[in-house]
């Protein structure tokens, strides 16, 4: 037996469910199936039984958000030199980039896990798994100049407000994360919008009117008769920066390739679901080249709207919808169940995603709020399958019958 698991053993019958201390079943649990697969497995014969329990589960999604965590930290230093204007060793930058991101996921992870913690012994039950991706997605989806005050207090009503209400993980209407990002984004907007947030700037003379625009800021802001393309360009917004993702944003949102990659392990693995992120990605590609032939077939508008001539494959380069059809709408518990609903479900948060940045002048992202729309529509949109599926096969039986 390993010598750390026969030591947690040998706590067991103290901190067990019977024993003196167990208050601290919980965190005991949680501590030994996160370092080892549990023995626990269904006795009925009726029942598929493997190792793939679901902190298994959970830590494959965290596996996949590893190039996004590693991309994010280098290009937090990266912003904050160039913002310097120095070329700094390789070193720096990471070291730079290390000191702005952990301490906005270590405050993530510690005041939620103590959410978690809490509610798991009032309740007497298991430490929610769910809150290993919860706790990391939220700081991915935030600007490296984040109070951590205020990623405390968002953490806090993601986890209690947006799940632990409800009655914990299973349960939750909304994803937590996207939750408690909603709540800072609509609480605390100088802190989470606008140029000056996406970049970490030193308070000295030296950068004076530095600006960290995102390029889909730039893109609404493009001035009526001008090209958004050339716009985009003077900007320093490409598509292949774009693509890459040494851009100001979210944390763990700027680089397509870096979500790419994840997303390769989620699909191989089967934890992602592919009919969720392909129809995401086609609802996206569909509207964004509607609003390209809507602004074709009017020069007036096109006029008036720059952004709407941005080509629309750009979609997916631009703010972090890639990041969050892939890591935010796959959500197995907020997200559509039935295969069918699946590809309703995610066409949809693309086709909300490019008709709110379009239309809204607002909020220029759009991914954010159309995948919460969209967690509070899926239990309809299963409905309306299942019961198409039901109709379908009456008609079937009733045609056995008389046939």
């Amino acid at each position: 037996m390993h010598p750390l698991l026969r030591w947690l053993h040998r706590w067991k019958p103290w901190i067990g469910p019977e024993g003196r201390w167990r208050a601290l079943w919980p965190v005991y649990e949680a501590t030994e199936t996160f370092l080892f697969t549990p023995d626990d497995v269904t006795s009925g014969p009726p029942h598929i039984r493997d190792r793939l329990d679901i902190k298994r589960y959970m830590i494959t999604v965290l596996y996949a958000l590893v190039p996004c965590i590693l991309f994010g930290i280098y290009n937090a230093g990266y912003q904050y030199h160039r913002a310097l204007g120095d070329a700094a060793p390789l070193w720096r930058v990471w070291w730079d980039g290390l000191r702005f991101v952990v301490p906005i996921i270590v405050t993530s992870y510690a005041v939620g896990g103590f959410w978690e913690v809490l509610f798991a012994m009032v309740r007497k039950h298991e430490i929610n798994e769910g809150f290993l991706i919860t706790g990391i997605l939220f700081p991915l989806t935030l600007p490296p100049t984040i109070p951590l005050w205020q990623v405390a207090v968002g953490i806090s009503f993601g986890v209690v407000i947006g799940k632990e209400i409800f009655g914990g993980v299973g349960y939750n209407v909304l994803n937590p994360a996207l939750t408690a990002r909603a709540f800072l984004y609509f609480a605390y907007p100088a802190q989470i919008s606008g140029d000056s947030v996406w970049a970490v700037v030193p308070a000295t003379g030296a950068v004076d009117g530095f600006t960290s625009a995102t390029a889909l800021a730039v893109a609404r802001a493009t001035p009526a008769g001008t090209d958004a393309l050339q716009h985009l360009a003077q900007a320093g917004h490409t598509l292949r920066s774009m693509a890459v993702g040494l851009e100001p944003g979210s944390i763990g949102e700027t680089s397509v390739v870096a979500v790419a990659i994840g997303m390769a392990l989620l699909l191989l693995t089967g934890v992602g679901s592919a009919r969720i992120i392909l129809g995401g990605l086609f609802g996206m590609l569909t509207t964004g080249a509607a609003v390209n032939l809507l602004a074709k077939a009017s020069p007036a508008l096109a006029s008036a709207h720059p952004a709407w001539s941005v080509p629309f494959y750009y979609q997916l380069v631009m703010g972090g919808a890639f990041f969050g059809i892939v890591f935010m709408a796959t959500d197995p518990v907020s997200a559509a169940a039935t295969n069918e609903g699946k590809w309703v479900y995610g066409f949809l948060i693309g086709f909300l995603t490019v008709l709110v940045r379009v239309f809204n002048p607002a909020y220029p992202e759009g991914n954010m709020l159309a995948i919460l729309f969209m967690n509070v529509m899926a239990p309809l949109i299963d409905y309306v399958v299942i019961q198409a599926h039901i109709r379908r096969r009456r008609r079937y039986l009733e045609g056995f019958a008389h046939g």
